[in-house]
């Protein structure tokens, strides 16, 4: 018997780890690694679009001028992530969600053409339609993968399968900061080429995915394909018993109905989901307020500061994706022993405290010996909390706490709002620093402390368990309103 269950077990972690890999590579990776790579060409693309306009109309632009439409190129990427994420929940429920990843690759290629030839055909509107287009790719691969793999994956290994999609978010953007170094691809002649590397990770999952299997609940639940649910659970599970999981899915389908998937106004319309959806709301909110792509913004500083060299900055950088990285993987070692709700609220928790130190290094620079140091372990320590639970731990909340029908529609809320926090912090985070300066992590520290709290407060632990079992324990109502008077208090 104990021979069968390992066996088991060991069947079930290889196939669950090659579709992971192949969904993956061309899903959150792509988002990780788009982030990272816009670093790098900089100053290429912005003396790219100055050659262009002299060319064009004979007048050099103005500094201010280049800077805004750079500006606009890096944040256009998420206004396109918003459209994908609103293009995610549809194309799950019509295409399947294997089927919704292999078409999501359009967005890419197209992305890829147009920037490999934006400098040839002397149009930088070329790069701002590559980086829209590639936002969508994103943006449709942040909400449809982490939904395929937590249905796909067995009730004891649905929190570490779903957080791979963090440590390969991770992962794209250590290998962007590689990929972005001098030596590679981050060369003045080189710079369309980078753009447009993100094709052959695209290309790796077009080729791969095809052979793996559906989401199984997708084919009983949506489809109403009982054979191909049990060929799929065969191949994920590597044996012929699943008897129980089977009967869960069955409960589940019955449960629904003859209901279709829900629409987006249709899920705000429910009220028995409210609470549901405002936990996701908050907590996908709060995963982009809580500051830790700010904290990039000070890395070439404080790394100058420390006496790294200039021109060996961009090689001690990559240690904080390493960091992130390393802290993804760990994280998805604890998850199944440690739970949900202790990830999330401790990761928010330490960023607080880490924000708070963070702000004292910074005022006390230049009056305190040894204060760029402490700066730049708060750095790394900023970003070592925010892996170990915020990170990846909030894109599994929808799979968890939304039954099949809801499910497409709520990743349809928590991916907008990602995306358009995403594009707040990033156009509000300058005047923060000019209006704020040394203090301007205050307002982040906030937010991890607010965010920290609600979650204690209000999300039940899901390590483990079924649906059904999550919502027959009541969710903490009265104690969320005892958290928003109290903070209302606070204010």
């Amino acid at each position: 018997m104990s021979t069968k269950l390992e066996d088991f077990l060991r069947g079930c972690t290889r196939t669950l780890a090659l579709t992971v890999c192949s969904a993956a590579i061309g899903g959150t990776f792509q988002y990780g690694y788009n982030i990272s790579i816009i670093n790098a060409p900089t100053a290429y693309v912005q003396k790219f679009i100055n050659e262009t306009c002299m060319k064009r109309w004979g007048t050099a632009l103005e500094s201010s001028q280049v800077t805004l439409i750079w500006t606009f190129i890096v944040s256009i990427y998420s206004l396109g992530g918003l459209l994908g994420s609103l293009l995610a929940g549809p194309m799950a429920i019509k295409c399947g969600r294997k089927g919704a990843l292999l078409l999501n690759n359009c967005f890419l290629f197209v992305s890829a053409i147009l920037a490999l030839c934006s400098r040839s055909a002397g149009s930088f509107e070329m790069i701002i339609l590559a980086r829209l287009l590639v936002g969508v790719n994103a943006g449709v691969s942040m909400n449809v993968q982490p939904m395929y793999f937590g249905e796909s994956a067995p009730k004891h290994l649905r929190g570490a399968v779903a957080f791979s999609s963090a440590v390969f978010t991770a992962f794209g953007i250590l290998m962007g900061q590689v990929t972005g170094l001098t030596e590679v691809l981050g060369s003045e002649s080189l710079w369309p080429y980078l753009l447009a590397s993100n094709a052959l990770p695209g290309l790796v999952q077009l080729v791969t995915l095809p052979w793996f299997p559906e989401s199984p609940r997708y084919l009983l639940i949506d489809r109403g394909d009982r054979e191909a649910c049990g060929q799929a659970l065969k191949r994920l599970r590597a044996c012929s018993v699943f008897t129980d999981e089977m009967e869960e899915i069955l409960q589940e389908r019955a449960g629904a109905g003859e209901a279709r998937a829900k629409t987006l106004w249709e899920l705000f319309g429910d009220r028995s989901l409210r609470r549901q959806l405002c936990t996701v709301m908050v907590a996908s909110s709060a995963m982009m307020l809580c500051g830790n792509d700010s904290i990039y913004f000070y890395a070439s500083y404080i790394f100058q500061e420390v006496g790294i060299p200039a021109d060996r900055i961009q090689y001690v950088t990559i240690g904080t994706g390493a960091c992130e990285f390393t802290s993804a993987l760990v994280c998805n070692l604890l998850i199944e022993r440690v739970g949900r709700r202790l990830l999330l609220a401790g990761g928010y928790l330490l960023m607080a405290c880490w924000a708070v130190v963070f702000t004292v290094a910074l005022s006390l620079e230049g009056k305190v010996a040894g204060m760029p140091y402490l700066s730049m372990v708060c750095m790394f320590a900023y970003i070592l909390s925010f892996g170990m639970g915020p990170a990846g731990v909030t894109g599994i909340l929808p799979a968890e706490i939304f039954d099949q029908m809801a499910r497409p529609a709520a990743y349809m809320v928590a991916g907008s709002m990602m995306w358009l926090n995403l594009f707040l912090i990033g156009m509000a985070f300058p005047f923060i620093v000019k209006g704020l300066g040394q203090f301007c992590f205050i307002p982040f520290c906030g937010v991890c402390v607010t965010a920290c709290l609600f979650i204690s407060f209000t999300l039940p632990e899901t390590k483990g368990r079924t649906l059904a079992e999550i919502t027959e324990n009541r969710w903490h109502y009265i104690n969320m309103i005892f958290f928003l008077s109290a903070l209302f208090v606070c204010l």
